[in-house]
């Protein structure tokens, strides 16, 4: 199982803040993410790596 990453971890290896990482959430172009118990924004570390690897795609 994936370990889950609050929106304060995946920050740190997206290399940006959480107001940062916030403000990709609004506008769509965060790494997948859900909110857990519908309250809190969780990202699967696969789901961080698989976005930074697509970042690197022509």
């Amino acid at each position: 199982m994936d370990k889950l990453m609050t929106v304060r971890e995946a920050a740190v290896p997206l290399g940006t803040t959480e107001k940062g990482l916030r403000w990709m959430i609004y506008a769509g172009t965060a790494p997948k993410s859900a909110l857990v118990g519908g309250r809190r924004r969780m990202f699967r570390e696969s789901d961080i790596q698989a976005w930074i690897d697509a970042q690197f795609k022509d």
